[in-house]
């Protein structure tokens, strides 16, 4: 209240006027109140019952605060704590500041000339009625600014709050928690579930200029270890979100049900893990399937190339990759040699090598298990 206490000083308002003016307090208040409710549609409804019962009081304390001021027996404080309250209230209702400052230029105009009309018959000179004057919208915009003041900081606390809520519901995501959890940690942040969630690997630092770009629903963290960031994007167009992310050194995981959205994040995990080059895992099935357990398929390939450790070791590597091509190709040797950059004779001598070495190479389940040992080498 300091630019109001100032305007007080110059006026000091004798205790004949004061107490002229007080006398009238109580129906200043309330047609203050009458004035708000007809003129600031918002409020028509707010000030019944408890709301209302409430803004009176703010009403008639701030009508008091403003006579001890123009009597110079204030300093500020109840006033000023009391408008920065109702503006802390006002995010609380769902409210934007422009309705209680509305509220507060009728109130200013309203009191005025009630004030005024008790202060010229009590006596108070001309000149002191400007000054009044001065002191009565001083006052108002001090109220007004405290109120705002109260309106930014609940807005910045419940947005802190809120984030919270959603990084936790992340993290939850993350770590595969039950339906019932999840369900419950969405509610808490207020946050829709859809109906399915794809998670995104990229760097820390580019997960915040990313999640900019994408659905304002998309959940972020930016703090993992080995700096790395997680989008889960809520119901995702895979072609557009790939090219949203084009410029970006991203993983994208399979969309899954939101609430098993760990799968997603799994996946896009491992397939970072196999190559820095894999962009999207759904074009990585293969890969991602045949190194889904490392030692079973070290065993599988052991197992099934054993014939080829009795050749030598180059003759074992032109030898498997032959097999290779003769399997992808389905046996098609002009296919196999070109694929081979090798003349298809060169194909017919190999394959009766391997022949030799795997007797049973038209067996259906040789050829399962030669495709699979195979699967990850060279192709």
């Amino acid at each position: 209240m300091s630019h109001a206490i100032r305007r007080a000083g110059e006026l000091a308002l004798d205790e004949t006027t004061v107490t002229a003016l007080r006398a009238a307090l109580k129906t200043t208040a309330d047609e203050v109140v009458r004035a708000i409710i007809d003129e600031v549609p918002p409020y028509a409804n707010a000030l019944s019952g408890h709301m209302g019962a409430t803004i009176r009081r703010a009403v008639r304390t701030a009508l008091g605060h403003y006579l001890d001021l123009a009597s110079g027996n204030a300093t500020g404080g109840d006033a000023g704590d009391a408008a920065y309250e109702l503006g802390r209230g006002e995010v609380r209702d769902g409210r934007s500041m422009d309705a209680l400052l509305s509220a507060y230029r009728v109130g200013a105009r309203v009191a005025w000339r009630c004030l005024a009309a008790g202060a010229v018959p009590a006596g108070l000179p001309a000149a002191e009625v400007a000054k009044f004057a001065e002191l009565t919208f001083a006052y108002i915009d001090e109220l007004s600014a405290a109120s705002a003041a109260g309106h930014a900081d609940e807005l910045a606390a419940r947005g802190r709050a809120h984030e919270r809520h959603l990084e936790h519901l992340a993290r939850d995501l993350l770590a595969g928690a039950g339906p019932e959890t999840l369900v419950a940690s969405a509610q808490r942040a207020g946050w829709q579930p859809p109906a399915s969630l794809t998670a995104v690997l990229l760097p820390a630092a580019q997960a915040r200029p990313a999640y900019r770009t994408l659905d304002s629903s998309t959940l972020v963290l930016d703090d993992l270890p080995d700096a790395t960031g997680v989008l889960l994007v809520p119901d995702a167009d895979r072609p557009h979100l790939l090219r949203q992310l084009t410029d970006r050194a991203a993983v994208v995981g399979p969309a899954r049900p939101w609430t098993r959205a760990s799968a997603s994040y799994a996946r896009a995990v491992r397939a970072r893990s196999l190559s820095a080059g894999i962009r999207d895992t759904e074009d990585h099935l293969p890969e991602l399937v045949l190194s889904a357990d490392a030692d079973a398929f070290a065993d599988l390939r052991a197992r099934a190339l054993a014939p080829l450790r009795a050749v030598p070791a180059a003759t074992a590597q032109r030898l498997e990759e032959t097999l290779r091509a003769w399997l992808l190709h389905q046996g098609r040797r002009e296919e196999v040699a070109a694929a081979l950059f090798v003349h298809p004779q060169t194909v017919r001598y190999r394959m009766s090598q391997l022949r030799e070495l795997f007797p049973d190479l038209a067996s259906p389940h040789r050829v399962l298990e030669l495709t699979l040992a195979v699967g990850l080498r060279g192709g």
